[in-house]
C-alpha cells in the first residue's frame, strides 16, 4: 500500500472507531467520510462494505482476545484462564454499540467479511472451556458455540441503557452458571 494510501487507511479507521463509538454499528458511512475529510469514494475503497469496515475495527480486538486465550491457557488455571477470558470477551464484544447480532450472524455466513474473526474468537473461547471441563470445574453441557452465545448475549445487554450497568454482575451470574463447584 502507498504511504499516502496506508494514511487515509489509518485516518479512516481512526475516524470511523470514534464514529461508531457515539452511534454504534449503524453510523452513517457518510458521516465517517465527512470526519475524516475524505470523499465517500475513497472511504468505499478501502472498505467496500459496512461489514468490511467493522472487521477492519474489531480484527485487533478479536485478535486480542485469541491471544490472550492462547496466554491464560499457559499461565492460568483452566477456571482463571475461563474466567478472565470471559470479562475480557464481554468488554470487547460492548465496544461497539450494535455490534452482537452482525457478529452472530456472521459465525453462520463463511462469505462475512466478519466470519473469521468471529470463528477464531469462538475456537479461542472454546479451547479454554474444554480445558475446564477436563478439569472438572466447567459444565460439559456446553460448546463453544454456547459460551459465544452467552457472550453475545451479555454484550446486547450492554446495549441497553437499562441494563447496561448491571453487564458486570450479569457476567458473574452466567460465568457461575458455566463453572461447577
Amino acid at each position: 500500500m502507498r504511504a499516502d494510501a496506508k494514511k487515509n487507511f489509518d485516518h479512516l479507521l481512526t475516524t470511523a472507531r470514534d464514529v461508531i463509538a457515539e452511534h454504534g454499528a449503524d453510523a452513517s458511512l457518510r458521516d465517517v467520510a465527512r470526519r475524516a475529510d475524505v470523499g465517500l469514494g475513497t472511504l468505499y475503497r478501502h472498505f467496500p462494505t459496512r461489514e468490511a469496515l467493522l472487521d477492519a475495527l474489531l480484527r485487533s480486538t478479536f485478535d486480542e482476545l485469541t491471544a490472550t486465550a492462547d496466554e491464560l491457557e499457559k499461565t492460568s488455571s483452566p477456571t482463571d484462564a475461563l474466567t478472565t477470558w470471559l470479562r475480557d470477551c464481554v468488554a470487547g464484544a460492548t465496544q461497539i454499540r450494535g455490534i452482537t447480532p452482525l457478529m452472530m450472524t456472521a459465525m453462520e455466513d463463511p462469505e462475512s467479511a466478519l466470519h473469521a474473526s468471529c470463528v477464531t474468537m469462538r475456537a479461542a473461547g472454546a479451547r479454554l472451556l474444554a480445558r475446564a471441563q477436563e478439569e472438572g470445574s466447567a459444565r460439559k453441557d456446553l460448546d463453544g458455540g454456547d459460551l459465544f452465545a452467552l457472550v453475545g448475549a451479555l454484550a446486547w445487554l450492554g446495549d441497553l441503557p437499562a441494563t447496561a450497568p448491571r453487564v458486570g454482575h450479569l457476567l458473574e451470574v452466567v460465568t457461575s452458571a458455566v463453572l461447577v463447584g
